[in-house]
């Protein structure tokens, strides 16, 4: 099993959402965050002063497949979120050593595949 965390644009979830319907995966998680890569952020100007913004808002989605599908899943996720400006974000897939549904006990593929 792979997990796949990918770090976008907000307005992008929608459209990352669909892209991942479409080859089949029906759940995630996804979380607010903040941060900054090569953007550092950037300066606005509030009633007068001007002031820096050095984490920008930003969506994480953790998906967690079989190893079988990490390639497509992250390649969904990039075709999804791609703008060609800088700050798009990144895509991560790590190992996973094991998954445990709680429900019911299940584990490894049976615990994240949707029944």
């Amino acid at each position: 099993m792979k997990k796949i965390e990918a770090i976008i644009k907000p307005f992008k979830l929608e459209e990352v959402k669909e892209a991942l319907a479409e080859v089949s995966i029906q759940g995630m998680t996804v979380t607010e965050v903040k941060g900054f890569g090569r953007q550092k952020g950037h300066t606005e100007i509030y009633r007068g002063s001007e002031y820096t913004v050095d984490f920008l808002p930003k969506v994480k989605i953790e998906i967690v497949v079989n190893d079988d599908d990490a390639s497509k899943v992250a390649e969904a996720i990039v075709k999804s979120a791609n703008t060609g400006k800088i700050g798009d974000g990144k895509v991560f897939i790590s190992p996973i050593e094991e998954a445990i549904r709680i429900r019911t006990g299940e584990t490894g593929a049976e615990a994240v595949t949707v029944n």
